[in-house]
């Protein structure tokens, strides 16, 4: 018997989304340096989706659509703004509102080839607008509706700060939705590829895999990082926290990864970005810790930061609450899970994998009236 816990080292399907080879991520192909330092995020959806890059001509047309999608009815604002705003993690309110979404698409249910990319435009084209919506509701503003002439990146910081960004903002946001796009067959990719192989629709896909992103051990470890971060509070601090988490075997959130034994190559971008964020705010102590934690870490681990680590500075450097960094990694990730629905949709199998039991056998079935107290376990 296998001992395989968390299915590690198990390959459970055939994909040709994206891949881990050596070290080396790449989406349908190409290499992840060069989609984050040429692209743009709406060039990576197109990319996942349709398994090519776009010429200009189909890049613009698919612009367009996702920004004639982007707009939410007004009363899923009404239901938002309903909500337990307060004192829900926005994580809960992004699944319940996708979930929601499902309801207002009349073709939620259509199956065709056509009418499932339709879906997928829809709700990659919402899913920052209801994000931004959130935050702003919460915050008693109303909601703000995009702009046609602003990208994909630039909308959402305009959505959810009333200003167009400042275009170093702007190319670090759309850098870190372009590192986030995907990966691989990770938790929330698999679960939402479970889902719909039971051929459930879309929406319920994407909020499977938002259920599953919601986790701190996933999507929710750049929030943890920057709570570690305020609670250093100053470079002078790093040293004392660390050696007295090391000496308590506390667990450093953004560093290792189970795939990646060499450092994850997304780490390198967003590092650079946080840097070069710091020099515009010129609020350079996050960076900085950032910078002295890796150090120590590295030294005394031999453990190097994965994507969670670095992108926790950036989004602070950009202005966002700390509670919003993972419904912006789900913002991104929403391009890779659509892409592997697409893909699970057209060559499904139900994925129904198997369990090695190790409980209790040969019990005897004794009426309840035969039972003695102490055999009582208590809930």
């Amino acid at each position: 018997m296998q001992n395989n816990k968390g299915l590690e080292g198990i390959t459970a399907t055939t994909s040709s989304v994206s891949s881990i080879i050596d070290g080396v991520l790449t989406y349908r192909g190409f290499h992840i340096d060069d989609l984050a330092n040429f692209s743009t995020f709406e060039e990576v959806i197109y990319l996942l989706w349709f398994n090519k890059l776009p010429t200009s001509k189909h890049l613009a047309e698919f612009q367009n659509e996702l920004f004639e999608s982007a707009l939410i009815d007004g009363q899923l604002i009404e239901n938002l703004k309903s909500l337990p705003l307060h004192h829900t993690h926005p994580m809960a309110v992004l699944r319940t509102c996708i979930s929601l979404l499902g309801m207002y698409d009349e073709e939620a249910d259509e199956t065709s080839k056509e009418a499932r990319l339709r879906q997928a435009i829809r709700l990659q084209a919402k899913i920052p607008t209801i994000a931004a919506a959130y935050a702003r509701i919460r915050e008693g503003k109303e909601p703000l509706s995009p702009k046609k002439e602003l990208s994909f990146a630039a909308n959402f910081l305009y959505m959810l700060n009333g200003e167009r960004p400042d275009p170093i903002a702007e190319k670090a946001f759309n850098k870190s939705l372009v590192l986030h796009a995907d990966h691989e067959l990770n938790a929330s990719t698999f679960t939402g590829r479970v889902c719909v192989a039971t051929l459930s629709d879309m929406y319920s896909g994407i909020t499977a895999a938002l259920g599953a992103l919601k986790g701190p051990l996933h999507g929710g470890a750049n929030e943890r990082v920057m709570k570690m971060l305020n609670e250093i509070n100053k470079v002078r601090n790093v040293e004392n926290y660390l050696q007295q988490a090391f000496l308590n075997k506390q667990k450093i959130m953004g560093f290792g990864h189970r795939v990646y034994k060499n450092g994850d190559p997304r780490a390198k971008h967003l590092r650079e970005m946080s840097q070069k964020l710091a020099d515009i705010t010129g609020e350079d102590k996050w960076y900085k810790m950032s910078v002295k934690i890796e150090e120590m870490v590295v030294k005394e681990k031999g453990l190097l930061p994965n994507v969670d680590f670095y992108s926790a500075s950036v989004y602070h450097s950009l202005g966002i609450n700390h509670d919003l960094f993972t419904p912006i990694f789900a913002i991104s990730r929403t391009s890779g899970w659509l892409a592997h629905l697409l893909e699970q949709y057209e060559n499904n199998r139900l994925i129904r994998p198997r369990a090695d039991y190790i409980g209790s056998r040969n019990q005897t079935y004794t009426p309840l009236e035969e039972r003695p107290d102490s055999q009582l376990v208590e809930m």
